[in-house]
């Protein structure tokens, strides 16, 4: 492989980029690469917070005087969500068409229209429905940057580091989801910006009249959109080598992998996301006297944070490995959470139905970091077996060929598992609705992890697995 000097100032386009030739990794790639990865977190950490930031915000609204039926709180809920995973599909793409570099700066700059956007429109409660939904709606902003985000890191990395790079991508992004819902009570609470955020709204309290700033929540995130764009910007790069157009990409539609990879990652990320939006709902529900901000905070928060460890692992014994046995232990978790739920004469247990939902958090966020591992490793590993290893040339194109159709993929997937923010807390309701209960849809997510289990050994897993990983 070509092992030339490159020039590496920030803010150019590569020209030469071969992490697989360790004399370059060693000698300028690697530094390269933690300067874009270390710029990417930030970025992805801030996309999340707009991405969840509604879900606190739209909590808040009757008793700020928004007069918006229970039907149309629920969409304005759910409304993120489903922008966010739509908007990831097209996203998916955007990196080997626009560069990494740019498109990071671009899409992490956009995430200024929502967060400004409802730090102005809470402050009036007579804002029509049309432009609260709205803005529920470009709140899904943030939900694409993921697969962007993926995406571009993963062509940074040789594949031995691709786990651990993208687990730490992901995982210090995913914080966002926690941080955003144990920041914004904090922020609401005082005039931080003065006179430069608007007037205070009044909430009454247990008859008790209280001033809040609610506009907070979003434009707290403002200033560091604008510094993270600037960084995105100035500080990273755009590598030749990744530039694809949208044919060379569409190829994984017929790729059998990427859409088994969607499945397992739909039960991972998908469980994380859906769990998180769904998480306070379900404990307001089912334990009434307890305050489920209190504690619905930590479950992202522990899922975010082992997400990096789950890629590291994945790249220690094996993504598929580690896949197969998280998801057993997945389902179990779910499982502890049936048997501590209440039921008929019993009341339930909190303790137990917290410790399983942790564990639960604990496994999507370990499942998250190895299933990112198994996508590369698969694309790379399928494009060399169809080369002779002793033709450099051909090496080198199916390397790249593999590392896009991967990077696709890797934002595809999170497209595909992204729906699962609407259609877990979905889930709640309906079985709550026709049961008077949540177990009903507990058992289907059992059945659904028992089908990742199978999927896993058959394809990846087993002794002489077609595609072992």
């Amino acid at each position: 492989m070509n092992s030339r000097p490159i020039a590496s100032r920030p803010g150019r386009t590569l020209a030469i980029w071969s992490p697989e030739d360790k004399a370059f990794w060693e000698r300028e790639g690697e530094a390269i690469a933690r300067l874009n990865l270390w710029i990417s977190v930030p970025a992805l950490f801030l996309a999340f917070a707009i991405w969840q930031v509604w879900s606190v915000v739209a909590v808040n609204l009757p008793t700020l005087g928004f007069r918006y039926s229970t039907n149309q709180l629920f969409w304005l809920a759910a409304a993120p969500a489903l922008s966010g995973a739509t908007l990831r599909i097209f996203y998916s793409f955007m990196v080997p068409l626009v560069g990494g570099r740019r498109w990071t700066a671009i899409s992490t700059a956009s995430l200024l229209i929502p967060a400004i956007g409802i730090g102005f429109a809470v402050q009036d409660n007579t804002t029509t429905y049309p432009t609260m939904l709205g803005l529920a709606l470009l709140c899904g902003l943030g939900g694409g940057n993921f697969s962007s985000s993926m995406a571009n890191i993963s062509f940074f990395f040789p594949k031995e580091r691709k786990g651990s790079a993208l687990g730490v991508n992901a995982g210090l992004g995913n914080l966002g989801v926690s941080v955003v819902q144990f920041l914004s009570p904090l922020v609401v609470t005082a005039g931080i910006f003065g006179i430069f955020a608007g007037d205070p709204q009044s909430v009454v309290k247990a008859g008790q009249t209280t001033l809040v700033w609610t506009q907070n929540a979003a434009f707290v995130w403002v200033p560091w959109i604008a510094l993270a764009s600037l960084a995105a910007w100035f500080g990273m790069n755009d590598l030749a080598e990744a530039k694809a157009s949208f044919a060379e990409q569409a190829v994984i539609f017929r790729r059998k992998h990427n859409w088994l990879m969607c499945v397992l990652y739909l039960g991972t990320f998908g469980s994380f996301i859906g769990y998180a939006a769904g998480f306070p709902l379900l404990i307001k529900s089912q334990f009434p006297g307890v305050n489920p901000l209190a504690y619905a905070w930590l479950g992202p928060l522990v899922g975010a944070a082992v997400r990096p460890f789950g890629g590291w692992l994945a790249d220690k014994l094996g993504g598929a490995r580690v896949t197969l046995w998280n998801f057993v232990v997945m389902a179990c978790a779910v499982g502890g959470v049936l048997i501590f739920l209440p039921s008929g004469a019993s009341a339930g247990s909190f303790a137990g139905f917290f410790a399983s939902f942790l564990v639960l958090f604990l496994t999507t966020g370990i499942g998250n970091g190895s299933t990112f591992r198994m996508i590369p490793v698969i694309f790379l590993t399928s494009k060399l077996r169809e080369v002779d290893p002793a033709n450099r040339e051909a090496v080198q194109r199916a390397t790249r060929e593999g590392n896009t159709e991967a990077a696709a993929t890797l934002g595809f997937s999170a497209a595909m598992a992204a729906y699962g923010g609407f259609f877990i807390p979905k889930s709640y309701g309906s079985a709550i609705a026709l049961t008077g209960g949540p177990q009903a849809a507990l058992y289907v997510f059992i059945a659904f992890y028992l089908v990742c289990i199978a999927v896993t050994w058959w394809h990846y897993a087993r002794r002489n697995a077609p595609m072992p990983c």
